[in-house]
């Protein structure tokens, strides 16, 4: 046995000690809440096929899928807010009005646009008559940012299922709206989806891929182990009736962000919540392409955290808090010459749990290239996400797009 832990420092021993914590939170999220994401098998999936996501659909749907799909009576309604979005629109929005699914409609707010976005919505409107258009040309300040407009939306839908993406999203397959539907079973009230993506090359849409999977693989599996505590905007469904149950985004108006997160923070609970993780069911939206503002977005994504139930951010405080802890313990335990077989036992044995763990999530969610990268990505993670809560002391962001 090493000399360090014979006749330990008390200060160093401490340290370790405290690293051996980190450790041990770390595991207890992997094993005992992340690991749910990847163990429960969707019956009758395709698997994905690169060339139909290229055009936004999969036409590679299974057999077994179309066999077991059961058309209910059940409308839903698609609600869209956009501003600005005239060439996300063209491009999408087809997608989604071309589902094959036959009691829905997909109402598009058109939050005071003054690009050429009227004009599209009018020629599709023409050709596809279960798209509604809702137009507010001035932007009231009742609600701030996306708020108002959503608001909007879910008042004029006529179904009671809504089903939420944004502009820039296209649906995986045109499966989407039934599966998603397909999941409010029981008592469930909230259905919560999985918003990824694109690739494309480089590290930083590495980083924002590897930060919205592991971000998924949070509230994905919180809500499988009944601890659900946010959604995404860019796949996510409730019903109208709890929406007015729980007045809307009255609680949280006044705060710029937080349409979807803040709102499922509020209303989400154990037997009202599910989950679809479906490959079929995603949505693909554009990444961001410059660095300062995808930092911008992430920056207000913080912010809106703050907002969230004690229980939820003591949670995800004492996880971040884990990762942050153990590599600056790390560090500090080799530079004072610990027992480094020891320290880096522990080191292995948390790659091991990640990337078993992790990995398996991650090609859940149809992210296996990044696997590799876990490690490197997490540190860059890490220290983003010191210096956004720095930033964000000085100055707070203000506007939702």
């Amino acid at each position: 046995m090493p000399d360090a832990l014979i006749n330990p420092n008390p200060i160093f021993f401490s340290l370790f000690i405290l690293y051996g914590f980190c450790f041990l939170v770390q595991m207890a999220f992997y094993w005992g809440i992340f690991l749910r994401v990847s163990l429960i098998r969707d019956p009758g999936l395709a698997s994905p096929n690169s060339a139909s996501l290229r055009f936004g659909i999969r036409d590679n749907i299974s057999p077994d899928l179309v066999s077991r799909i059961s058309y209910r009576a059940t409308g839903v309604s698609v609600v869209i807010c956009a501003h600005n979005e005239y060439k996300h629109l063209q491009a999408n929005l087809p997608l989604i009005l071309e589902q094959d699914y036959p009691l829905y409609e997909v109402v598009v707010v058109d939050h005071a646009s003054d690009d050429d976005t009227s004009f599209l919505l009018s020629d599709l409107a023409e050709k596809y008559k279960h798209l509604k258009v809702v137009s507010i040309r001035k932007d009231l300040n009742f609600f701030t940012g996306k708020k108002f407009p959503l608001s909007i939306g879910i008042k004029s839908a006529r179904h009671e299922i809504i089903l939420l993406t944004d502009a820039d999203c296209r649906p995986a397959s045109n499966q989407w709206v039934n599966m998603m539907q397909e999941s409010f079973t029981g008592d469930k009230e909230i259905i919560l989806g999985y918003g990824p993506y694109e690739k494309r090359k480089g590290l930083l849409n590495a980083l924002i891929r590897f930060d919205t999977v592991h971000v998924a693989i949070q509230y994905l599996s919180f809500a499988m182990a009944g601890i659900p505590y946010m959604g995404v905007g860019r796949n996510l469904a409730y019903k109208k009736s709890l929406f007015y149950q729980q007045k809307g985004f009255i609680s949280h108006y006044r705060i710029n962000s937080g349409d979807d997160d803040l709102f499922i923070n509020r209303v989400a609970r154990k037997k009202n919540t599910g989950v679809q993780r479906i490959p079929e069911s995603f949505t693909y939206s554009d990444p961001k392409t410059s660095v300062g503002k995808w930092f911008t977005q992430k920056r207000r994504h913080m912010t809106t955290g703050t907002h969230y139930r004690f229980v939820h951010k003591f949670l995800l405080g004492l996880y971040g808090a884990a990762q942050l802890l153990f590599w600056v313990l790390l560090a500090v335990l080799l530079s004072l010459k610990f027992s480094w077989v020891v320290v880096l036992g522990v080191l292995l044995l948390k790659w091991t749990s990640q990337y078993i763990v992790v990995g398996r999530c991650m090609n859940r969610l149809q992210e296996k290239n990044l696997i590799a990268w876990i490690p490197l990505l997490e540190w860059i993670m890490l220290l983003l996400q010191i210096v956004i809560a720095v930033t964000n002391l000085i100055v707070r962001p203000r506007k939702w797009k």
